[in-house]
């Protein structure tokens, strides 16, 4: 795996354009992209996902991501996710969060959050569950990324708006790593 590869992770509550947003960074800075493996994992559940379903995701994006890290060329990739997310819905679903994810979440950092903001309108989704939530979850995902003393920022906007905070906090990133004039 090439450990030089730095990690720009596309994070945050549902229904905040983290998909869009990771693809269209992928796209513009023409670098790999990883995608959300539960997305995929619970499109294909007939009931209610338990606590194995939660190490299955975990597992499974953290493979996806492996398998893109061990064969990009590039200076970085972008994550649509990381399995910080596992540990919120476990906790918000289960009431708990497998051994094995707590223990991995200090182990497999990420250079640079973007955090999306909920300022977008909620859009349903049969994966969906929280919309009325979506302040409870952000609070939570501001205190998981303090506890991991990980570097974040808020993405905030509509439309284009978004997408531009976003490419500024990117390109802000890889100019002070060196990875861009």
């Amino acid at each position: 795996m090439n450990k030089s590869v730095k990690k720009i992770a596309i994070v945050g509550p549902e229904s905040t354009g983290k998909s869009t947003l990771s693809q269209y960074l992928a796209n513009h800075y023409q670098v790999a992209w990883v995608p959300e493996y539960a997305r995929y994992y619970c499109a294909g559940l007939n009931g209610p996902y338990t606590l194995q379903d939660e190490i299955n995701m975990f597992y499974g994006q953290v493979a996806l991501e492996d398998a893109v890290l061990a064969t990009s060329t590039d200076n970085f990739i972008i994550c649509d996710t990381t399995f910080i997310t596992v540990k919120i819905w476990s906790d918000a679903m289960l009431g708990e969060t497998p051994q094995v994810v707590l223990d991995a979440l200090p182990q497999k950092p990420y250079d640079l959050y973007l955090l999306m903001d909920i300022d977008l309108p909620w859009q349903d989704d049969p994966l969906r569950d929280f919309p009325n939530q979506r302040e409870h979850f952000m609070e939570v995902w501001h205190k998981e990324l303090q506890a991991l003393k990980a570097n974040y920022q808020v993405i905030s906007g509509l439309g284009e708006a978004r997408i531009q905070n976003a490419v500024k906090a990117v390109d802000g990133f890889l100019v002070s790593n060196r990875l861009i004039a």
